[in-house]
C-alpha cells in the first residue's frame, strides 16, 4: 500500500497542471492526464462512486453511505502554482523523485504539499476503504477543484451541484493547518492546527498618474515617488491587532508546552486577551498574522524604459483580511493611511473572512483522529491565514475545518508557494491512515 500510494503522488506531481486567470493559458491537456492518471491509479474509487464533473477538470464523487443524514465532503484541489525558473530547486520541480530531506526520504516537487498530497492520500484511504467492502456511516463526498489557486470558479460550482441535491454537509474538510513543527518558541511539541475560519482574501490596486517625461528633468512627487510613499505609510501603519476566540484557545492549550514561566499567562489567555495579542506580535510574522488583518504589496509596475519618467505607476496590493473586520472597512483604512486623493485605489478582488465553525462532535472528530495518529501533537483551533476552496462551502455547512493530515517542518511550510517542495514518505503514509481512521470513524 506504500508502495502505491508514493507511486501515485510521484505520478500526479509529475504531470504540470498549472492553473491560470486566463483559461487561454492553461495547459488542458495537462489536466486531461492528470484525470486519466487517477482513474488508472485508483479504479475501485472510479468504479464504485458516481462521478460529477464540475467546471473544466473538476471532480465531485459522492459515496453512498449507510446514512445521507450527516454528510461528508473530504476536499482537496488538482492545480499547482507556476515554478519561478530561476529558483534554487535541489530537484526537479515536476520530476517527482524520492531523496533524502532532513526527516527521511521524501518525494520532491510541485504540489507534493499543496496539495497533491492530499489528492493522493484521500483517494488511497477511499481505494483501501473500497478494497475491505467498507460502507461509510455517512455519505461521503470527494470535492477535487481544479482551479483554486486562481479562486476559480470549481469550488462554487460543486457547492451549486450539492445545493441543487439537497445535500446539507454536516462536516466539510479542506487543506489548511497541518502537523506543524516548530510552530511557536519555546513549544517543542507539533501543533495539529485545525482552521475553524479563515480570513478573507481581497486585492487593491493603488494607481498614480502623472505628466512624465524624460529622466533628466524629474519633479517632485511623481507617480512612482507617490505610490513609494503610500506604500512606506501603509507599512509604518498596520491594522489593528487583537486576539479573536480561536486564537485564545490556541493559547490555552499550549500552556503545558511553554517554559513555565508562561504557563499562568497563557492558561488564562481568554482573561489576558490583550497581553496574548501582544505576546503573538513579538513572535514573528507566522504568529503575528494570526492577529490582524495583514496587507503585503505583491506587484510594482512604472515606466517601460530607465529613460522615461512613468505617467503611470501602480502598486498591487495582497490584503488578508481578519475575522471581524471587512472588505469595508479594509478600503477605508487603506485611503486614510496612504492620505493621498490623488491616488487611485482600484478593488480587484474582494473575499470577506469565513463564519467560524463550531467546536462541537465534528471537531472532535478531527481532534481525535490526529490524537490516534500524531499522539505526540497538540490539536488546537487556528486561524487560517491563507484562503482556500472551502470557503465557497461555508454557504451550505455550519462546519467548515481546515486540515492537512501531515507533517510539516517550518522549511516545509516556507516552501510552500517557493521552492523544495517536497513531503516526506512516513509522512504521506500517515496521511493516509489518517483520512481512513476518519471515515471509518464516522458517527452513525
Amino acid at each position: 500500500m506504500t508502495d502505491r500510494v508514493v507511486a501515485a503522488l510521484q505520478a500526479l506531481v509529475r504531470i504540470p497542471t498549472v492553473s491560470d486567470r486566463d483559461p487561454a493559458r492553461v495547459d488542458a491537456d495537462a489536466f486531461d492526464r492528470l484525470l486519466a492518471e487517477l482513474a488508472t491509479r485508483f479504479p475501485l474509487l472510479h468504479e464504485r462512486l458516481s462521478l460529477t464533473r464540475v467546471a473544466s477538470h473538476g471532480l465531485l464523487f459522492h459515496w453512498a453511505g449507510a446514512s445521507a443524514e450527516r454528510p461528508v465532503v473530504l476536499m482537496a484541489h488538482l492545480d499547482v502554482v507556476p515554478v519561478d525558473a530561476g529558483a534554487p530547486w535541489q530537484h526537479d520541480p515536476f520530476g517527482g523523485e524520492i531523496h533524502d530531506s532532513p526527516a527521511g526520504p521524501a518525494i520532491w516537487g510541485r504540489g507534493t504539499l499543496d496539495d497533491k498530497g492530499c489528492v493522493a492520500a484521500v483517494c488511497e484511504a477511499v481505494e483501501q476503504l473500497l478494497e475491505a467492502d467498507h460502507v461509510p456511516a455517512q455519505d461521503v463526498w470527494l470535492s477535487f477543484g481544479c482551479d483554486e489557486e486562481v479562486s476559480g470558479t470549481a469550488a462554487a460550482d460543486a457547492v451549486e451541484v450539492l445545493r441543487t441535491r439537497g445535500v446539507t454537509p454536516w462536516l466539510v474538510l479542506d487543506e489548511g493547518g497541518a502537523i506543524a513543527g516548530g510552530a511557536f518558541p519555546g513549544v517543542k511539541a507539533p501543533l495539529g492546527v485545525i482552521g475553524v475560519t479563515e480570513k478573507g482574501t481581497t486585492s487593491l490596486e493603488l494607481v498614480a498618474e502623472g505628466r512624465g517625461g524624460h529622466a533628466s528633468t524629474p519633479a517632485r512627487n511623481g507617480p512612482t515617488a507617490r505610490i513609494a510613499r503610500a506604500i512606506l505609510r501603509l507599512e509604518k501603519s498596520p491594522f489593528p491587532a487583537s486576539a479573536p476566540a480561536p486564537t485564545l484557545e490556541l493559547a490555552r492549550r499550549l500552556a503545558p508546552h511553554v517554559p513555565l514561566p508562561l504557563r499562568p499567562l497563557l492558561g488564562r489567555a481568554d482573561r489576558l486577551a490583550p497581553v496574548i495579542t501582544r505576546a503573538l506580535v513579538a513572535a514573528g510574522p507566522e504568529a503575528a498574522a494570526m492577529t490582524r488583518t495583514t496587507v503585503a504589496t505583491t506587484t510594482l509596475s512604472g515606466s517601460p524604459a530607465l529613460n522615461v519618467i512613468a505617467s503611470t505607476a501602480r502598486a498591487g496590493l495582497n490584503i488578508r483580511v481578519m475575522v471581524g473586520d471587512t472588505v469595508a472597512g479594509v478600503v477605508e483604512h487603506v485611503r486614510r493611511v496612504i492620505d493621498d486623493d490623488a491616488i487611485r485605489i482600484d478593488v480587484v478582488e474582494t473575499g470577506e473572512p469565513s463564519p467560524v465553525s463550531p467546536m462541537d462532535e465534528a471537531f472532535e472528530l478531527i481532534e481525535d483522529c490526529i490524537g490516534e495518529v500524531f499522539p505526540d501533537a497538540v490539536a488546537t483551533p487556528y486561524v487560517m491565514m491563507a484562503a482556500t476552496d472551502s470557503r465557497h462551502f461555508t454557504a451550505i455547512s455550519d462546519r467548515v475545518y481546515r486540515f492537512a493530515p501531515f507533517r510539516m517542518s517550518k522549511a516545509q511550510r516556507a516552501a510552500i508557494h517557493s521552492y523544495d517542495e517536497h513531503l516526506g514518505v512516513a509522512d504521506l503514509v500517515d496521511g493516509v491512515r489518517w483520512y481512513r481512521l476518519l471515515v471509518e470513524r464516522l458517527p452513525a
